[in-house]
Formats: structure tokens, C-alpha cells, sequence
């Protein structure tokens, strides 16, 4: 990994507006509307049932034939990560022209992404301990833990998309084109390596460009590249993408479970991203009228500075409701319907709202830990790639192994030395015992003068004094 400083280019198209100001409401609209359509997702995939030897941790999409459909409109991962490339990329030229460089973009986004994570995992793995205690079934456990652990990776994926940003910033501004082309072909010979060996595990190359591919993209959104585009343009660029899916999905290249192209990711989150980054650009008016009302105004604000603190928690909230859900429909007689049933469907309304409801009432008490800022961080591009390393090392560890108590603490514990790397190494005082000063010299004596209010030495009597001392490797 590498983080150098970012030059602008002579090369660079001029910026919209927006750039100019600061935060674009329109995009934090669109975060917020993508955060909420991932609560919903979350809330239809989770089943919980009770069988003969318990409660049963289910997903409830599984084979149902209205799940694909309904991937289509909730698969917003694409054009998330387009305006996180947006936002990131303004972001970090407002910090450049103010002086700052690539490491210090990096260690703020390590800061504000890990603070949440570490507080989530730690309360996760007490409770873990506390209901294996309690003597709760270990596979069932073992299931709840891995539906945590699972949608950890995009917290890695974004973390590290992040933290390469300014170095694809550079290439953007040198070769704009050039360099989302190279993404996206790399993205295209995964794909064809993939389906050429049958080896599945080749796709996970993907996690690197289909994602930083959607962020370059977001670079081109930023600079108004997209929006100057005539907008009939942009209907056949979005219309095109759309076709281009379908064809897949009909010679059977693709599933059309556009969630299932995440497992590993695929090509085809590209022409995702493309026809939905097409749709923004059409629809940016009308968003602009919505975001104009205070409500939503409000609502957006809200979950803009809690983004990722609502994403950590809500799978959390959702496996405590399933809980409580098995819990009553043991001992109190609550029934719970298959998945799918018209029950089912009766119920999954009012599940999904207070799906809603419980994630925004632990976001509004916990999401103060999105704002903390880091007051002394370091300057250290060396430290900045080990605090990186260490939060994909922490993400990892719960992915592969699955989420147990032991496997939380370790995740918590590499997310804290992360966040340590990130500090300056603090200055520390070391006692240093120096002999008393010599008499002042006669003011006759060349070279010696007196220092005007210079304490004057009284006795031999060593005194003590501090040396500030800080690490080796600097800020």
C-alpha cells in the first residue's frame, strides 16, 4: 500500500460548484437513502424460527423467488461507493489546498471509520461471552456470530478504498480515462480468469476493482465531467448499462440476484454502478427540491454523520430482535411464521420499522463516536499503512474465522493498535540530573555576558530537570 502526496494536475478538469463549498446535500441525500435501503435489506434477509431442538437463525431470501426483483432496487453498494469516491476526492483537495497531504486524509478516515467499529465489536463479544455462559446453544451462536461477521467486509473494502484514494486521485488527474478503463478491464479479466478455471476464489481480485473502479468513477461525478454530458447522453449511457445486465442475466453470465454478485463481487456491480450513477445525474434536480425541506434536510443529517455507526449496528439490532422474537415465541406463545408466508409478509412490515426505529435510537446514543476528533495525529506515512493494515487484519480475523468471543477481542484489539498508530507517539519527560550551574562569569570577561533575571547558583547541590524526549518515528 502506498500513500504519497497527491499533485494536482494541470490536466484536471475544472470543478463543479460544489467543490468549491464544501458539502453537497444532494450526495449526503443519496448516502443517507442508501444507508436505509441496506437497514431494509438486512431486515428482509433475517428469519428466525423455532424448531424442535430451538431457535433457528434462517435467511429468509433464500430460494424465494420475490428476492431477485427486489435485489434490483436495494442493491445500492455501487453508487455508494461512487459518491464515497465523490465526496472523498472533494474532500481531500480541500485538505491539500489548506496544506495537507495524503497521510493526513488517510489517518482521518482510519480515526472516524475504526472509532465505531471498535466500540460495536467489543460489546459484541461481551455479550457473546455472557449468553455462552447463560448456556445458549453453540451452533447457535456460532450462526449469530457469523451473521454479524459478515458484513464486516465493507467496512475493509471502504476503509481500504480510502486509504488508496489519494494515490488513484494522482492517476485520475493525470490520466482520467486511461485509469478507470485499466480498473474496469481488470475487473473484466477476473471475471474471465473466474469462469475459465471454475476457481471462485479468484474472483475476491474483485474486491480491488469493482470497487476502486465505482470510486473512480465518483471522481468524474465530482468534477462535473458526468453532468455536463448531454441528457440524452446519459439516458443511453444508463439505458445501455441496464440492456447489457439483461443480456447477462439472460445468456446466464450473471445471476440475477444482483445481491449474490457481491460473493465474490463481478463485472456486474459495474453497470450497476453506471446506470445508477447515470440516474443521480438525471434526477439531481428533483432531489435538490427534496433535500430543500427541513425534514429530510434534518433526517439526512442525521444519518450522514452517523453512516457507518448505523451500518455496524444494525445487524446487532436485528440478531436481538431475533432473540427476543424465539425467546417469546418459546415461552410466550408469540408465533412466528415462515419466511415468505403471508404472515410472514403481514409482520415484515412492522419488523422492518422497528428494525429502524432500534438502529437510529443506538446511532443517536452512540453516534458521537463518528465525530471525535483526533487531536494529535501523527504525520507519518509509515504509521498511517500499519493503522491500515492492522483494521484489515482486524476486519479479516471475524470474516475467516467467524465472530466468537475470543475472535471479537482480537478484532477489537487490532482495531485499537490501529487507532494508536494513527496518534503522534506522545511526548514523554525523562528525569535528567544535571550538576548546578557555575558561578556567572565577572561581567569584565570577554564573552561571558549576564543574562538580565538569570537565577543566580546558590550552593552544589544537583537539581532536577526534564528532557522531552519523542519516538523515533516521528509524528
Amino acid at each position: 500500500m502506498t500513500i504519497i502526496q497527491a499533485s494536482r494536475s494541470p490536466r484536471t478538469a475544472p470543478t463543479s460548484p460544489t467543490a468549491a463549498t464544501g458539502r453537497d446535500p444532494v450526495i449526503d441525500l443519496v448516502r443517507a437513502l442508501c444507508v436505509v435501503a441496506i437497514v431494509l435489506l438486512h431486515g428482509l434477509q433475517m428469519g428466525v424460527t423455532v424448531g424442535p431442538h430451538g431457535p433457528v437463525l434462517e435467511y429468509a431470501t433464500v430460494g424465494a423467488s420475490w428476492y431477485p426483483p427486489v435485489t434490483w432496487l436495494l442493491q445500492v453498494l455501487p453508487v455508494f461507493f461512487v459518491i464515497g469516491g465523490f465526496s472523498g476526492m472533494l474532500a481531500f483537495r480541500r485538505l491539500r489546498d489548506r496544506g495537507g497531504t495524503a497521510t493526513d486524509f488517510v489517518v482521518g478516515r482510519v480515526h472516524r471509520l475504526l472509532l465505531p467499529a471498535v466500540v460495536t465489536i467489543s460489546v459484541v463479544a461481551v455479550v457473546l461471552a455472557v449468553l455462552q455462559v447463560r448456556g445458549v446453544p453453540p451452533e447457535l451462536l456460532l450462526e449469530a456470530g457469523v451473521r454479524y461477521g459478515q458484513p464486516l467486509w465493507f467496512l475493509g473494502v471502504f476503509l481500504g478504498s480510502q486509504a488508496v484514494l489519494p494515490t488513484l486521485l494522482r492517476a485520475h488527474e493525470r490520466a482520467p480515462l486511461g485509469t478507470l478503463a485499466v480498473l474496469g478491464a481488470g475487473a473484466l479479466g477476473v471475471d474471465a480468469l473466474r469462469s475459465l478455471t471454475g476457481v471462485d476464489a479468484v474472483g475476491y481480485a474483485n474486491l480491488a476493482f469493482v470497487w476502486l473502479a465505482l470510486q473512480q468513477l465518483g471522481f468524474f461525478l465530482a468534477e462535473g465531467r458526468l453532468d455536463a454530458l448531454r441528457p440524452v447522453t446519459r439516458v443511453r449511457i444508463g439505458a445501455g448499462a441496464v440492456a447489457l445486465l439483461a443480456g447477462a442475466f439472460a445468456l446466464g453470465i450473471f445471476s440475477p440476484d444482483l445481491i449474490a454478485q457481491m460473493n465474490p463481487p463481478t463485472s456486474a456491480l459495474l453497470l450497476v454502478g453506471v446506470a445508477q450513477t447515470a440516474a443521480f445525474t438525471l434526477l439531481r434536480p428533483t432531489l435538490a427540491a427534496l433535500i430543500a425541506r427541513p425534514r429530510l434536510s434534518a433526517v439526512t443529517a442525521f444519518v450522514t454523520a452517523r453512516t457507518m455507526t448505523i451500518y455496524l449496528w444494525n445487524l446487532p439490532v436485528l440478531l436481538t430482535m431475533a432473540g427476543v422474537s424465539a425467546y417469546l415465541a418459546e415461552h410466550g406463545g408469540l408465533l412466528l411464521p415462515d419466511p415468505s408466508a403471508v404472515l410472514w409478509w403481514t409482520l415484515r412490515p412492522s419488523w422492518l420499522v422497528l428494525s429502524l426505529v432500534l438502529t437510529a435510537a443506538v446511532a443517536w446514543a452512540l453516534g458521537g463516536m463518528e465525530r471525535r476528533r483526533l487531536h494529535h495525529p501523527t504525520t507519518s506515512s509509515s504509521r498511517a499503512q500499519q493503522a491500515v493494515l492492522l483494521a484489515l487484519a482486524g476486519v479479516l480475523v471475524p470474516l475467516l474465522a467467524g465472530t466468537t468471543v475470543l475472535t471479537a477481542l482480537l478484532a477489537a484489539g487490532l482495531f485499537l493498535t490501529a487507532l494508536s498508530r494513527v496518534q503522534a507517539p506522545r511526548v514523554s519527560r525523562v528525569p535528567l540530573a544535571s550538576k548546578a550551574p557555575q558561578a556567572p562569569a565577572s561581567p569584565h570577561v570577554s564573552g561571558a555576558p549576564q543574562v538580565a533575571g538569570a537565577p543566580q547558583a546558590s550552593g552544589a547541590e544537583p537539581h532536577v530537570g526534564t528532557l522531552q524526549v519523542t519516538g523515533a518515528a516521528g509524528r
